[in-house]
């Protein structure tokens, strides 16, 4: 049963968005701190965020952690987004439906604005002050690293350059992805989930890392689907691009219905790990899930 929550996830999204708004000043040097509000502010679905807010909710997690989390997680994903569209990355000119950052302020001011929005995705996980217990930092911190890292979503961006135009297997587009973009949206799910007061059941962490993993694949072969069969008004940036660029996708390797198969099994899975988890009311993750799979942009 698809559960509606978007009241839900409205407020959520103006309260990261108002978050962001604060810490996100424009007050940095030479024009950075208007090209770092450009990038972070006022587009976006704002899905890792919801996936914190959600997992941190699920466990009953300290919720300035939670919303801390929430806004790192965007302003990661908004670093990635500046420096992957920049011309000696992916070249794009589109993004969230306006030009994007190095259109806009330039290639070097880009480069140095994704920096700046990496380093402040830390310091809010970081303050000052007993709101947050240091270990719980700690761990928030590391989860972060891990995910936008060699192993997570900078190693997958290396792979998908040093792929175009070569045939990948099925397993080999797989660890792209989920190194790429799945690695940032399961980290989403485990750092709302660190958020809890104390550990959870080692059962219910493996659930809850198999959701988050689930997730964080049907997201890019949803992602995939919709470069082929939607348009560049709707998504907010440049279809057809991955054809063009000539990058193995799940829909170049299996086929459009394939495709669309394989996210609903993902989605299946992520459905049996909520199950499994044991938490009284995952109501919220499952709801992101569909939006996820079944979304049109």
């Amino acid at each position: 049963m698809t559960v509606d929550c978007s009241s839900w996830a409205q407020d959520q999204r103006e309260r990261v968005e108002a978050a962001l708004a604060e810490w996100v000043s424009a007050d940095a040097p030479a024009g950075l701190g208007v090209a770092m509000r450009y990038a972070a502010l006022g587009g976006g679905k704002r899905l890792r965020a919801l996936l914190v807010l959600a997992a941190a909710e699920a466990v009953r997690g300290n919720a300035d952690a939670a919303l801390r989390a929430a806004c790192a997680v965007e302003l990661i994903h908004a670093y990635s987004l500046v420096h992957d569209d920049m011309p000696c990355m992916d070249n794009d000119v589109l993004r969230r439906g306006k030009p994007t950052v190095h259109v806009q302020f330039g290639e070097a001011q880009a480069l140095l604005a994704g920096d700046a929005l990496q380093a402040r995705a830390f310091e809010c996980l970081l303050p000052d002050g007993p709101q947050v217990p240091a270990a719980m930092q700690a761990a928030l911190a590391r989860l972060l690293a891990r995910a936008a890292g060699a192993q997570g979503m900078a190693g997958g961006q290396a792979i998908d350059l040093a792929s175009v135009g070569k045939p990948l297997t099925e397993a080999e587009l797989r660890q792209m992805h989920q190194l790429k973009t799945g690695a940032l949206l399961q980290a989403s799910v485990a750092m709302g989930v660190a958020c809890a007061p104390q550990a959870l059941p080692a059962a219910a962490q493996a659930a809850l890392h198999d959701f988050g993993a689930a997730v964080g694949l049907a997201f890019q072969v949803v992602d995939d689907i919709l470069d082929v069969t939607g348009d560049s008004a709707a998504l907010g940036k440049t279809a057809g691009k991955d054809a063009q660029a000539d990058k193995p996708t799940y829909v170049s390797l299996l086929g459009l219905a394939p495709a669309r198969a394989l996210a609903d099994r993902l989605l299946g899975q992520a459905h049996e790990a909520l199950d499994a988890c044991g938490l009284p009311d995952t109501t919220r993750l499952r709801a992101l899930a569909d939006q996820l799979v079944n979304r049109s942009q």
